[in-house]
C-alpha cells in the first residue's frame, strides 16, 4: 500500500509506521521537531540504499523517482573550442549519480542529433586525440568520463545551444521534516521500505531485540526490490540464440 510521509490523522504515514517499529508511541517521533529530523535524515540513507540496489537491477528501464518534475536528460551548449563538460547536477539541483548515453548535434545549423560514444582515455588504445595535446577539432564523435564531467573527442568546431544531450541517472527526491502528503516516488509496495531500513538502524545502534526481527523483513524486502526491477521490462520481447562453438 502506498503511503504519505506523515499522517497524523490515520497513522499510516511512514513516520508513523517507523514510530511502530522502534516501540515509540504515535507522535513520539512526528510531535517532536528533533527526533523527525533525525528520522528524515535517516530516510535520505534508505532512499541511497533503495538506489544502489535498484539501479544495476533496473536493466534499460531507468529508474527515476516520480517526484522528480523533469526527465532525467540533460542538454547543454556544445561550445566551440571546450573539450570538457561538468555534469555534476541536474536543472533542479539533484546530484548526478552516472552518465547513460551521450548526443551531439554534429553542426551548428544541425536541428538533430547524432549519439556519440564512450571511450576510456586511461585504459584504451585509440584515445591519443584525448592525450596528445593537439586538440583537434571537428564533430564529436567520442567522449570519456572523468570525475564530474565528460571530455569530447575531436573538440567541437562549432557552438550550438542544447548541442549537447545527456541521459543521466540521479539521486532520488528527498524527504525534508516537514513534509506531509510526499509519497516516495517509487511503487507503493516498496514505501515500507522508508520506514523499515531507518528503524531497523535505530534497533541497531540501541541493541533492540527487535533488530532481527526488522532487519530480516528489510532484506526480504531488498530481494524483492531486484526481483521487480530485474523484470520491469514486460514489453520487451526475450530472444534466446545460440551460443557460438569455436571449432579448431
Amino acid at each position: 500500500m502506498s503511503k504519505v510521509y506523515n499522517d497524523t490523522t490515520n497513522y499510516l504515514g511512514i513516520v508513523q509506521g517507523y514510530e511502530k517499529e522502534i516501540g515509540a508511541n504515535l507522535g513520539d517521533v512526528s510531535g517532536d521537531t528533533t527526533r523527525l529530523k533525525e528520522f528524515t535524515a535517516d530516510t535520505r540513507s534508505a532512499f541511497d540504499r533503495f538506489w544502489a540496489i535498484a539501479l544495476p537491477a533496473s536493466g534499460t528501464w531507468q529508474l527515476d523517482d516520480s517526484n522528480h518534475t523533469d526527465y532525467n536528460i540533460i542538454t547543454t551548449t556544445l561550445t566551440d573550442g571546450q573539450r570538457d563538460y561538468a555534469f555534476t547536477n541536474d536543472g533542479s539541483g539533484n546530484s548526478i549519480l552516472e552518465v547513460m548515453r551521450v548526443f551531439v548535434k554534429p553542426s551548428a545549423t544541425a536541428a538533430n542529433y547524432v549519439e556519440i560514444f564512450p571511450k576510456d582515455q586511461q585504459s584504451e588504445r585509440g584515445t591519443e586525440g584525448f592525450t596528445d595535446g593537439q586538440n583537434l577539432e571537428g564533430v564529436p564523435y567520442y567522449y570519456d568520463k572523468t570525475g564530474n564531467g565528460i571530455f569530447l573527442d575531436p573538440v567541437p568546431s562549432y557552438t550550438v545551444s542544447a548541442g549537447l544531450k545527456v541521459y543521466i541517472s540521479r539521486e532520488a527526491s528527498y524527504f525534508v521534516h516537514g513534509d506531509t502528503t510526499k509519497k516516495p516516488g517509487v511503487p507503493g509496495i516498496f514505501h515500507d521500505y522508508f520506514f523499515l531500513k531507518p528503524a531497523a538502524d535505530y534497533l541497531r545502534r540501541n541493541q533492540s531485540p527487535k533488530h532481527d526481527r526488522v532487519l530480516s523483513e528489510v532484506l526480504r524486502m531488498e530481494k524483492e526490490i531486484v526481483a521487480y526491477y530485474g523484470h520491469r521490462e514486460r514489453d520487451v520481447r526475450k530472444v534466446i540464440t545460440p551460443k557460438p562453438i569455436a571449432f579448431i
